[in-house]
C-alpha cells in the first residue's frame, strides 16, 4: 500500500510539474511580441506593466510556497518581497500599485531571470519525496498559483491593449488581420436572431460542484429561488450597441442610473472604449482598437469593453434588464451541451448581483485568505470567461468581480427579462 501510495504522489507531481512549465511557458509566449519598452509602462492605475505580471506571478510560487518548503530557502532578491507585492498585508509592505511603471529597475532580463530561478527551485521541489500531508499542501497551492497565473495572463492582454490604445501610433500587439479570418462558432453564434429563452420559477442550486479546482469564493453550493425570467440566448452585438450610440443613448440620463450618468458626464463618454469615429480608410463609419490594430467596427461580433453602468444603460433602452448570476448559472448549464456557444470564450456578462460572500462563505486561512474575500464590497459579479482567458481556466461557478466603471476588460453584455 505504502509503495502504491508514493506512486500515485509520484504521478500526480508529475502531471503538475508539467502543468506547471506549460502554464508559466505560455505566459512567456503571450509576452513575445512585446519590446522592454512595452513591458515597462503602467497606462492607469488599474492596469500593471507586463514586467510586473511576470513578475508578481513568480513572486506568489516564491512567496507563498519556495519559502515555505524549500530547504534553506533564500529569496532571489530581498527587495522583490516588496516590490512585487500586489495586496497581501500578512506578507508585508507593498509597493504603491498606481507607481509600477516607474519602476525601470529591475529590468525586463532580470525579471526573465527571476521566473527561470523559481521555475528551476519549483520544479526541483515537485520531484522531492514528501510527507503526504505536505505533499497535498504543496499540490493545492501549486495549483492556486497556476490558476492564479492565468488570471494574469489574461490581465497582461488587457492590460497591454489599453496601453497599445493610448499610443498615437496604434500598434498592433500582433500584426494580424482580423477581417481575413473567421471566429468560427463564435462568429456564427453573434449572427444568429435573439431569441428568448424562458426559465420556470424555482429553487435552484449554485456554486461549485464535483470536482476540479475552485476559489474560495465560489463556495459553498447554495440555493436560490428564482422567480420566472427568460435569457438571451447569445451576447448582443457591436451593431446592437452602435444602434444605442446613434440613438443617443450617451445623452438621454433617463437610461442611466444616477451615479452612472455623473460618470458619464464627469468623462464626457460617448461610445465605448476604444471605438473611433469614421475614416476614410475603412468601408465602416466606425473602426475599434484592437489586440491586432485598428480595424472596421465588426457589426456582427459581440461588444466588449463595456461597464456595469454601459450594459445597465443598454438593456433599459432595449426593454429588457441584466440577469442575476443565479439565472446566469442557471441559464448557462442548461445551454452548455446545446447551441448557446458565446456563454463562453467571447466576453465576460455582467449581472445585477453585488459581488458579496455566499451563505456560509468562509475564506482560507493565512495570507492566501486574502485573495478573494477581501475584495467583497463595491463590485458587481461577471460570470462566463472572455476571448483573452485562457484555456481550460473558465468554469460555471467562476465568479469575476469588477468595479462598476470598468472597462478595460473584455466585458459584454447578455440581456434577460422578467
Amino acid at each position: 500500500m505504502h509503495k502504491l501510495t508514493n506512486k500515485l504522489e509520484n504521478k500526480l507531481a508529475n502531471e503538475l510539474a508539467t502543468a506547471f512549465s506549460t502554464i508559466r511557458d505560455h505566459t512567456g509566449t503571450l509576452a513575445q511580441p512585446l519590446s522592454a519598452e512595452d513591458c515597462c509602462v503602467q497606462s492607469m492605475p488599474d492596469a500593471s506593466p507586463a514586467k510586473w505580471h511576470l513578475a508578481h506571478t513568480t513572486w506568489f510560487f516564491e512567496t507563498f510556497i519556495l519559502e515555505q518548503f524549500e530547504t534553506g530557502f533564500r529569496p532571489f532578491h530581498p527587495a522583490f518581497r516588496v516590490l512585487f507585492n500586489s495586496y497581501y498585508e500578512g506578507v508585508g509592505e507593498q509597493h504603491p500599485r498606481a507607481q509600477r511603471g516607474l519602476m525601470t529597475r529591475p529590468s525586463l532580463a532580470e525579471v526573465q531571470a527571476y521566473r527561470q530561478n523559481v521555475d528551476q527551485r519549483l520544479l526541483a521541489l515537485l520531484g522531492q519525496t514528501l510527507a503526504p500531508d505536505q505533499m497535498q499542501q504543496l499540490t493545492a497551492l501549486v495549483e492556486l498559483g497556476l490558476q492564479h497565473e492565468q488570471q494574469h495572463q489574461e490581465l497582461l492582454l488587457t492590460d497591454i491593449k489599453h496601453l497599445l490604445s493610448m499610443n498615437p501610433l496604434q500598434p498592433p500587439y500582433l500584426a494580424w488581420d482580423v477581417m481575413t479570418e473567421e471566429t468560427g462558432a463564435a462568429a456564427a453564434a453573434a449572427a444568429t436572431a435573439l431569441q428568448w429563452q424562458p426559465f420556470e420559477a424555482g429553487i435552484v442550486e449554485i456554486g461549485h460542484a464535483g470536482n476540479g479546482f475552485f476559489f474560495d469564493n465560489e463556495t459553498p453550493r447554495h440555493r436560490q429561488f428564482v422567480e420566472p425570467f427568460s435569457m438571451a440566448s447569445r451576447l448582443v452585438s457591436k451593431g446592437e450597441y452602435l444602434a444605442f450610440v446613434e440613438a443617443g443613448g450617451y445623452q438621454n440620463p433617463l437610461l442611466w442610473l444616477a451615479a452612472g450618468w455623473d460618470w458619464v458626464q464627469q468623462q464626457k463618454l460617448t461610445r465605448p472604449l476604444y471605438w473611433q469615429a469614421a475614416h476614410a480608410q475603412f468601408d465602416s463609419a466606425w473602426r475599434e482598437f484592437t489586440l491586432h490594430g485598428l480595424q472596421p467596427l465588426a457589426l456582427h461580433e459581440a461588444v466588449t469593453h463595456i461597464s456595469f453602468f454601459e450594459a445597465e444603460a443598454y438593456a433599459r433602452w432595449a426593454g429588457a434588464r441584466l440577469p442575476t448570476e443565479a439565472e446566469w448559472e442557471l441559464a448557462a448549464a442548461a445551454q452548455i451541451s446545446d447551441s448557446a456557444v458565446d456563454y463562453f470564450g467571447i466576453a465576460w456578462q455582467w449581472t445585477t448581483s453585488s459581488y458579496a460572500p455566499y451563505p456560509g462563505y468562509v475564506a482560507l486561512p493565512g495570507a492566501v485568505g486574502e485573495y478573494n474575500g477581501k475584495f467583497m464590497v463595491n463590485q458587481y459579479v461577471l460570470r462566463g470567461s472572455s476571448s483573452a482567458t485562457p484555456e481550460g481556466h473558465a468554469r460555471l461557478s467562476y465568479r469575476n468581480f469588477f468595479p462598476a466603471t470598468a472597462r478595460w476588460q473584455f466585458s459584454g453584455i447578455r440581456l434577460a427579462r422578467s
